[in-house]
């Protein structure tokens, strides 16, 4: 077959990582890809967003299965372009894309089919919405409704803060138009995790289990990111919690979504409060997490590209998902001022000294290659991904390859996978 990942990130790279392994696969292409996908695939000078060119790419190419990486291509309709052009993409159609395009409308379809989330309001009008601040208290959150590449979301401690956090969405405007609506919600207490499935319009197969580290520095401090780290399986969803999930939450969702004429193919992603009264939804999102596809393309045992192919043509009743037994930890190296102002040109040193590690690989996001140099070119850089028999020996693993690797402009966390650890040590004790 000949396949289209679209995406740049590191997600993109492990998608293409993992695609590139199936037998099926023949011609792999990436647009616009970055500077370790070039390794594995031809990459194309077209920028995600760009919808018609991607659409008279995979055209020209005789792309057979397009894989669409980002949240921004799939609300913008890529999927639907792509299958009126009759080409197979894995990914949900613009309708359903809003899951995520749009937190207001996310929350509305809880509402209506009864999925636990926390309590909340939506508001166009900025006193409106500093009224509801008033009557309600804090902590609470603010989040834009629309799509602000992660960052969007604000804990509030204070009233003060929650006012800011308005004044910055609605009034000035930080996230442009994404910011335009707010939704205020209640703040949940418990331990956050990911939950991903594979859905076909009709059935959801879920994934294995992931945690993602959203603050920028240890200890959770500091603003939200698009992810600072993640592991595979999240010691939190068990067996038990995980049928839970998918009854209470994803199954109703399906549900939900084809009645409102908006089946969902692609994966869906759950982000998850674990509470004292079981788990609650914090939002969804109409793809792979990232970092969290790193590591469990890491543990991912069947053939990628056939179960992707499978979601994408509506056969999911036919495929089985097996998984390394091995979990898996990922680092992600910033670029120092991430998720701020950051800088962009120099050059990274040791990753091949650094995957030399058994069961190290290093994926790339925001890179590019330059002559024989390696630049950084983005917030998040690189994905430092390993394999162990559990998360405390995967995280002993990453952290060695990541001491290999020469950035002084970059910085990184060095408690990824801290509540994993914590809960092995304690189960041993």
């Amino acid at each position: 077959m000949r396949v289209l990942v679209v995406g740049s990130g590191g997600r993109e790279h492990a998608l293409t990582w993992a695609i590139a392994k199936s037998p099926r696969c023949s011609s792999l292409y990436c647009a616009p890809g970055n500077g370790g996908i070039t390794n594995i695939a031809e990459c194309v000078d077209i920028k995600a967003d760009d919808i018609d060119a991607i659409v008279a790419f995979a055209k020209e190419k005789k792309i057979d299965f397009v894989v669409i990486g980002p949240e921004g291509p799939l609300v913008m309709g890529l999927a639907d372009q792509l299958t009126a052009a009759g080409i197979t993409a894995f990914g949900p159609s613009a309708g359903a894309a809003m899951i995520e395009g749009s937190k207001a409308r996310m929350k509305d379809l809880c509402a209506k089919y009864d999925i636990p989330t926390a309590q909340y309001a939506c508001f166009k009008d900025f006193h409106a919405a500093k009224a509801y601040i008033d009557s309600h208290g804090a902590p609470i959150v603010v989040k834009a409704d629309g799509l602000a590449g992660g960052k969007g979301v604000i804990l509030c401690h204070t009233k003060s803060e929650a006012y800011a956090a308005i004044n910055q969405m609605m009034i000035e405007k930080k996230f442009k138009n994404a910011g335009g609506k707010v939704v205020i919600e209640e703040f949940m207490e418990g331990e956050e995790a990911s939950f991903f499935a594979l859905l076909d319009g009709k059935i959801a197969l879920p994934l294995a289990s992931a945690q993602d580290h959203k603050a920028a520095f240890d200890g959770d401090k500091g603003p939200n990111t698009g992810g600072m780290g993640a592991y595979t399986p999240a010691p939190i969803l068990n067996k038990k919690l995980t049928k839970e999930v998918m009854e209470t939450i994803i199954e109703p969702t399906i549900i939900g979504m084809a009645k409102e004429g908006t089946p969902f193919k692609g994966v869906l992603y759950a982000g998850l409060m674990i509470t004292e009264n079981g788990p609650k939804l914090i939002e969804y999102n109409c793809r792979f997490g990232d970092p969290e596809c790193q590591p469990l393309m890491m543990r991912l045992k069947s053939d990628a590209l056939e179960i992707l192919l499978a979601a994408a043509e509506g056969r999911l009743d036919s495929v089985e998902i097996e998984w390394h037994k091995d979990a898996a930890l990922s680092i992600v190296m910033a670029a120092r001022g991430y998720p701020g102002m950051f800088g962009k040109g120099s050059e990274i040193t040791g990753i091949k000294a650094a995957e030399k590690i058994r069961g190290v690989t290093v994926f790339h996001a925001g890179t590019r290659v330059d002559g024989d140099r390696l630049i950084a070119i983005g917030g998040r850089v690189l994905n430092v991904t390993a394999i162990g028999c559990d998360i405390a020996e995967a995280q002993k693993n990453a952290y060695k390859a990541i001491r290999m690797i020469n950035w002084k402009e970059g910085f990184y966390r060095t408690d990824i996978g801290w509540r994993a650890v914590k809960k092995t040590i304690q189960n041993t004790k």
